[in-house]
């Protein structure tokens, strides 16, 4: 196995803040045609309905919108007075990974740069170099699901 500087691990858990899920900064949310078509079921929708009111394309691309104001998903929503994700049991990979993406992980300095957004890193349970890299590489969590 390749040699990390997370080679013990690393701690995490998540908060439920949304902090992960809200601006100010504009970003993507990518979205697979697999993950569209779970949300749109699990919205109760047509995949046309949920691609005009929720996704756009970058490119080739689908990303859900974010608020025009404060940059967070849309899904990112007021549920019995707690901001919450209305899809969370389908969330997309991109949102199930966090924080363990490369960006966050390619150096100490990252990874206490995403501290500073989220509460839930440094503490926690302990994940083992294999588990970050296993969470990193899974793009098909809907198969793994079944």
């Amino acid at each position: 196995m390749k040699s990390y500087w997370y080679a013990n691990g690393l701690h995490f858990e998540c908060m439920r803040c949304g902090r992960c899920c809200s601006g100010p900064a504009e970003g993507y949310i990518w979205v697979t045609r697999p993950e569209i078509e779970l949300i749109a079921d699990f919205l109760k929708i047509a995949v046309g309905q949920l691609r005009q009111k929720y996704l756009r394309r970058v490119g080739l691309r689908s990303t859900i919108i974010e608020h025009r104001v404060t940059r967070d998903c849309i899904f990112l929503q007021n549920i019995g007075g707690e901001r919450k994700c209305a899809i969370y049991p389908v969330r997309p990979s991109q949102c199930r990974t966090w924080p363990f993406w490369s960006g966050n992980l390619a150096s100490p300095n990252a990874w206490n740069k995403a501290v500073q957004k989220c509460p839930g890193i440094n503490r926690g349970r302990h994940y083992s170099c294999a588990e970050i890299e296993k969470i990193k590489k899974e793009k098909k969590w809907w198969q793994s699901s079944k």
